[in-house]
């Protein structure tokens, strides 16, 4: 465990922006991790725990407080078996790509359509991180914290974990709950598990529900991300962002009616045909229509590319993703991300929901 005074934040985000720190703690140890956290609580001071920062977008005053950067490592088997599979423990400092990439590579299936997201795997159960048809809530078994309240080390099931779309306990408890390290249940095959993903399934050359060699998914899942810029690259400015900046909005059944006659009024009847919506439910059981960010980002008037030349702007590949374009300000990219947010409330009385966790700014 080291440490630093004054650090910039911009450095450990993927949208490179932030002010200062007071104090940055880098905890290298699950062990660091608790004794930091600890530490920081007990002298009763401001603590922001910082894993990957690509969910992460930081004022330009910075943080008054310490940072604690997870940099723990470790990927342990504690248990293999042809029944029961892979079980399989994470540190929450190991990178999230390359834990995919070693489940690929040791035939452990259930991740692998989860390849290419930015982030550490601590990080992962929090928001309940999903893409192309699978969510890490389908293979997490068990995560262990740190609670900050009761200052023990708890262990979480996937059932208390409570996980919904982008939804889990954890980020309920608002940082009370620190991950120490996740539990995977992963399946041992050659073989992906089912494509659920049009788009891949196409690309693929398969129908949807077949499986694939997984190197061959994860290889598909890399290039459909690429093409979306949402691939970290440094050259690359549409990669500059914090992935998706708005959820999925998800309607209440009752209030869909009102929201199509909406839609209708604006675009057409025949938009209608078009839009992409699935059924869904809350955690109450309620009915719901999951509605697409994307698709209303775009019909309200916002393309790709939106702002440019910047420094704030709409990825040029992907509506979804808030870009610094360089020497974007955090006040800029909120800026940016509140226009969009309010236009698509103005065009279709859909309230869009930031993803990324915002410190010292408001949407």
């Amino acid at each position: 465990m080291h440490e630093s005074l004054a650090a910039p934040i911009a450095p450990l985000t993927t949208i490179r922006v932030g002010g200062p720190a007071d104090r940055l703690v880098v905890a290298e140890s699950t062990d660091d991790l608790v004794d930091a956290v600890r530490e920081v609580d007990d002298a009763d001071e401001p603590l922001l725990v910082v894993s990957g920062g690509s969910n992460l977008l930081v004022s330009d005053a910075g943080f008054r407080g310490t940072v604690v950067l997870v940099r723990s490592t470790g990927i342990t088997v504690e248990s293999l078996d042809s029944c029961s599979g892979a079980s399989v423990r994470v540190a929450a400092g190991e990178v999230w790509d390359d834990f995919v990439g070693y489940a690929v590579e040791a035939g452990w299936s259930g991740v692998e359509a989860l390849a290419g997201i930015p982030g550490r795997v601590g990080s992962t159960p929090v928001q309940n991180v999903g893409a192309y048809g699978q969510e890490v809530a389908d293979t997490i078994a068990a995560v262990r914290v740190w609670d900050r309240t009761l200052e023990q080390v708890r262990t979480l099931t996937a059932a208390d974990l409570r996980f919904g779309y982008r939804e889990s306990i954890l980020k309920a408890a608002r940082g009370r709950l620190v991950v120490l390290d996740v539990l995977f249940q992963l399946r041992l095959a050659d073989l992906s598990a089912p494509i659920r993903y049009a788009d891949l399934a196409g690309q693929l050359g398969v129908s949807l529900g077949e499986r694939v060699p997984m190197a061959q998914a994860r290889d598909a899942v890399l290039a459909q991300r690429r093409a979306r810029g949402m691939v970290l690259d440094e050259s690359d400015h549409d990669t500059w962002s914090c992935g998706s900046f708005f959820t999925n909005p998800l309607v209440p059944e009752h209030d869909w009616p009102d929201v199509q006659a909406r839609i209708a009024a604006r675009l057409g009847a025949q938009a209608l045909d078009g839009m992409p919506r699935w059924p869904a439910s809350s955690v109450a059981g309620d009915p719901l229509v999951k509605l697409s960010a994307a698709w209303l980002i775009e019909r309200a008037g916002y393309g790709k590319g939106y702002g440019m030349p910047g420094p704030a702007a709409l990825s040029t590949r992907h509506t979804l993703a808030v870009t610094n374009r360089g020497g974007a300000t955090a006040a800029q990219l909120v800026a940016l991300a509140r226009e969009v947010r309010d236009g698509v409330q103005q065009a279709f009385g859909v309230t869009l929901v930031n993803e990324p966790v915002l410190v010292g700014l408001a949407l």
